[in-house]
């Protein structure tokens, strides 16, 4: 395996390379799908692990593509770009052949956090956007979100994606504030959970709703349920999935579907004659998530979070 090293650029540290490529096992001349390419850190080390591997780089960020681009121009046709969020690609992508394994690298790279004009950190006068691929036709801001849904979703938002504990109040304080002027800064947010809270709201505080924010206007969940089925459907036999995921939503979601794909049988208890597929679908290859270790925490503080699992398709 190539020896990794950190990326030329600042755009993209990726996380976890050597267990990534430990369970995908690049080899032969497959195409392998990097659904979430960032700036090219992990595909770049894929193709030179794998010297006939072609890769279909994915990603809804056009800064992210122009780096990946760059980053990965040394390989020529060895790799196709497709500018879409990532169970979308399929209808760009115009498979030939089975994938020979899929890679996802979840969440909001550091770039996308470092950038003010997204939206997506806490930091003083950011507007609230964070829309991942810009003003996307027919998607929300995080302020219009905050400024037109009810009372009754915003706290079902706070509470399934920010899993937070006030959300019924912090929805009301969001309702009231609005009235008199509408949120537009990641400040307007951080006053009303001030208000919410009484006092000043810790950093996991903040992170726990801003996250909530940028999931739904993402469709972050939804994107990676409908993503991971529409994947397995499309690799080859004994082909590997890759998943890394930044927070428990995300890793629960991708848990359950690798578990469930593993059975040889999914009818609902008391049934007293299967009738679904009678054989499971691939094998989990890993039971608990592997976690980035101190040294890589050490060099890259925002891996911490980070979850991966894997799966094996039958």
């Amino acid at each position: 395996m190539s020896e990794w090293t950190e990326s030329p650029t600042d755009f993209h540290d990726p996380v976890l390379v050597r267990e990534v490529m430990e369970f995908l096992t690049p080899s032969g001349k497959g195409v392998y799908l990097d659904g979430t390419v960032g700036g090219g850190g992990h595909s770049a080390i894929l193709l030179e692990d794998c010297a006939d591997c072609r890769i279909i780089a994915v990603d809804r960020d056009s800064d992210a593509l122009e780096a990946a681009r760059a980053r990965l121009a040394a390989f020529g046709a060895r790799v196709r770009f497709i500018q879409a969020r990532f169970d979308e690609a399929l209808r760009s992508a115009d498979l030939s052949e089975p994938l020979a394994g899929v890679l996802l690298d979840l969440g909001v790279n550091s770039h996308q956090l470092d950038s003010d004009r997204r939206g997506f950190a806490f930091r003083v006068g950011v507007d609230l956007d964070m829309r991942m691929d810009g003003a996307r036709a027919g998607e929300r801001s995080a302020a219009e979100i905050l400024n037109a849904e009810s009372e009754e979703e915003l706290t079902r938002i706070f509470r399934e994606y920010g899993e937070e504990p006030r959300s019924r109040r912090l929805a009301r304080v969001v309702v009231e504030r609005r009235a008199a002027t509408p949120l537009r800064t990641s400040d307007d947010l951080v006053a009303v959970l001030y208000k919410t809270l009484g006092r000043a709201p810790k950093a996991k505080e903040k992170a726990r709703i801003f996250q909530a924010l940028r999931i739904v206007v993402n469709q972050e969940l939804v994107s990676l349920e409908r993503g991971l089925t529409e994947f397995r459907d499309v690799m080859a036999p004994d082909a590997r999935m890759v998943v890394i995921s930044y927070h428990s939503l995300e890793d629960r979601l991708v848990k359950n579907a690798f578990r469930d794909w593993s059975r040889s049988c999914i009818c609902p208890p008391g049934m007293p004659v299967c009738t679904c597929r009678g054989a499971p679908l691939g094998k989990v290859l890993i039971r608990k998530a592997v976690r980035p270790s101190d040294v890589e925490v050490h060099r890259n503080p925002r891996s911490r979070s980070a979850r991966l699992r894997a799966w094996r398709k039958a």
